[in-house]
């Protein structure tokens, strides 16, 4: 049981990597708080740890709101006592984030606001709580695109996953003497609904798999055993870290600096 006796809070847990991550972590010893703005989703996830005799709570909160993002962990350490891991993995791929020239403002705003601020938010109000508890694992949830760009573009959805890499990079300096732990979870494709939605299009779902090494897209449930491995004692050396999960895609594109 990797996460005996932790308490682990897990953003956009209503699907995709966070439903998976949470059933995971829940399986690992974990009482989870699952949060989204999905309620009917969220809940399911809870329903699906429980029945599995595990322990889990439902929060509602949009993460790009700062009062729901204290609430979350407020509710997270009222009803468990504590917090171990922030897992601040909520996102949207806007179906129209396209390049500069055709992406709206609105569009970018958004996106900013769930995919960069949300994280910030999450780790604003997760640290004072992984203090408290005498530390933790905080878990980012960037992406590929941060680091070679997308062939497919999406220009918000990449600058604001560049921008989580460098905060949690920051957040990692900071608080490393405090026993706090900060990575980025870094994802290739998924066949998740998030970006199949994305990708509506054979043709754009043959832009994205012809670059995969591996020739697939990743699962979800791939993800979540990665996240397991930064949330637990396992990576114990690790903070600071572009922790990529991407069947090779950006050893196959990136040049090393």
């Amino acid at each position: 049981m990797r996460l005996e006796n932790k308490v682990a809070l897990i953003t956009g847990g209503s699907s995709g990597i966070g439903r998976e991550t949470a059933v995971l972590f829940a399986s690992e010893g974990a009482r989870v708080v699952v949060v989204d703005i999905n309620d009917e989703g969220g809940n399911e996830t809870v329903d699906m740890i429980v029945s599995n005799n595990g322990d889990a709570t439902y929060v509602h909160a949009d993460v790009s709101k700062a009062s729901d993002c204290e609430n979350m962990v407020a509710v997270a350490e009222k009803a468990y006592g504590k917090l171990n891991v922030m897992f601040n993995n909520a996102g949207i791929m806007h179906a129209e984030d396209g390049d500069a020239l055709s992406t709206e403002e609105s569009v970018w705003d958004l996106t900013m606001n769930i995919n960069l601020k949300g994280v910030f938010f999450g780790c604003k109000y997760g640290i004072p709580a992984l203090r408290r508890a005498g530390g933790g694992s905080i878990i980012n949830t960037a992406s590929f695109v941060a680091l070679m760009g997308a062939a497919t573009p999406q220009i918000a959805y990449t600058a604001s996953k560049g921008g989580v890499l460098a905060m949690t990079r920051e957040l990692a300096i900071v608080h490393a003497r405090e026993n706090i732990r900060v990575n980025a979870l870094c994802p290739g494709p998924l066949r998740t609904e998030l970006l199949m939605s994305f990708l509506n299009t054979e043709e754009k779902k043959h832009r994205r798999l012809v670059h995969i090494p591996m020739g697939r897209f990743g699962e979800a449930k791939e993800m979540a055993k990665a996240a397991l491995f930064l949330a637990s004692d396992d990576s114990s050396y690790m903070t600071g870290a572009d922790f990529v999960v991407d069947g090779g895609i950006t050893a196959a594109y990136v040049t090393p600096e």
